[in-house]
């Protein structure tokens, strides 16, 4: 049963990361995946929320983003859920980024695993870590937000 996927449907979302971090700039990377991690996020057996990106020669990897195999997997294949995987982007952007992680308190963050032309891609931004206070003011907004929303649906009934 095969889906049709539009131009940019969500597979998963790494909320945590924009918790814990400021985005300076969003790239987008292709991956290098095998057939069975893409049938299993078709399904969303994926998590992002430990993951993170490295560079090592000059290339990027994507580590501790969990792609859980589906119980229908091939028996001739061994899936490893939580398998290094390479990201694809173009030789000067990753330069580019080179030269920003090397300063200091940046970091490479995957922020989203979306479709699109029916190819997996990783959205990776880059961060730079916020501090405890930073984290407060963040849950300090959310709580009140949440509170207008409240009073303009008690307001409306």
């Amino acid at each position: 049963m095969a889906t049709k996927h539009d131009g940019s449907a969500r597979i998963a979302e790494n909320k945590k990361a924009a918790f814990n971090y400021f985005f300076e700039e969003r790239f987008e990377a292709g991956m290098v995946l095998e057939g069975w991690e893409v049938k299993a996020l078709r399904e969303g057996k994926v998590q992002l929320t430990d993951g993170y990106v490295v560079i090592r020669d000059g290339e990027l990897f994507l580590i501790g983003c969990l792609i859980n195999p589906l119980r229908t997997a091939s028996t001739h294949v061994n899936p490893e859920a939580a398998r290094t995987r390479k990201l694809l982007m173009k030789k000067d952007q990753i330069r580019r980024l080179i030269g920003k992680v090397e300063q200091k308190g940046y970091t490479l963050v995957p922020v989203n695993l979306h479709w699109k032309g029916g190819r997996v891609k990783c959205e990776v931004a880059l961060a730079k870590g916020k501090a405890e206070h930073d984290k407060r003011d963040t849950i300090r907004e959310r709580e009140g937000k949440r509170e207008v929303e409240r009073a303009m649906k008690s307001r409306h009934r």
